[in-house]
């Protein structure tokens, strides 16, 4: 399932353009020999507070898992991933919800002091902060590392995830006029297709159809409490 992650987030790269972009600009500075350089901390910055993300909503998932509804959990996430896909924009009006307004204050009073500083770890730490800010693409992608129930893939989800948004990221710092509004507008078009496919993966996932993509969980731990009893023994 991680391969979807960095699908995920290339394509949410361009439904959060508006958002992230002019501070994907505003990072780098003037000076050359260290442009790129200062690009990639920002970039891995987002990755590493999302990857935390990801750790937090996978350890969620994994204690419910603990509960014996593993199946259940997923195809619960599968049918939200499916929902959400199909009114992304929608999600995005979480932003204006007043609990989150000191959160994104703050977010914002970060980024504006980062920015501000000329020092290495401040294009790092602006990455850190932006990863902060609520997303509606974003929120779809911590649904799925809570699915698949386990703190390190949870983190590993997501740190793919934000590895996906940085090709097109990149491209715009270093030239907005190299992707059209019109091929914007069309990869964002995707963005619901390719949220169903994951969707439905982590609903056939939770049937456990014994199949590739779909493990027997409940023979799977019948098994190992089989092995734990002969251990007592």
């Amino acid at each position: 399932m991680l391969w979807t992650a960095i699908a995920l987030g290339f394509l949410s790269s361009f439904h959060c353009l508006g958002m992230c972009g002019p501070i994907a600009l505003a990072v780098g500075g003037q000076q050359k020999n260290t442009y790129f350089l200062h690009k990639l901390l920002y970039n891995f910055g987002r990755s590493f507070t999302y990857a935390i993300l990801g750790l937090v909503f996978g350890a969620f998932g994994f204690t419910l898992a603990l509960a014996g509804i593993q199946q259940g959990l997923s195809i619960a996430m599968g049918v939200v991933i499916l929902l959400m896909a199909f009114s992304v924009k929608s999600s995005d009006r979480f932003l204006t919800i007043p609990a989150l307004h000191p959160l994104v204050s703050w977010v914002k009073a970060k980024l504006s002091y980062f920015l501000k500083s000329k020092s290495k770890f401040s294009y790092f730490s602006t990455g850190l902060a932006n990863g902060l800010l609520p997303c509606g693409m974003v929120y779809m992608a911590l649904v799925a590392a809570m699915g698949l129930q386990s703190p390190v893939l949870g983190a590993a989800y997501m740190f793919l995830f934000g590895i996906g948004t940085m090709p097109l990221l990149l491209v715009l710092m270093f030239s907005k006029e190299l992707i059209s509004v019109k091929n914007r507008i069309r990869f964002r078009k995707v963005i619901p297709y390719v949220g169903a496919v994951i969707g439905i993966l982590f609903i056939v996932r939770g049937l456990g159809l014994g199949v590739f993509f779909s493990p027997d969980l409940q023979a799977f731990d019948y098994g190992s409490t089989q092995v734990n009893i002969t251990m007592c023994r």
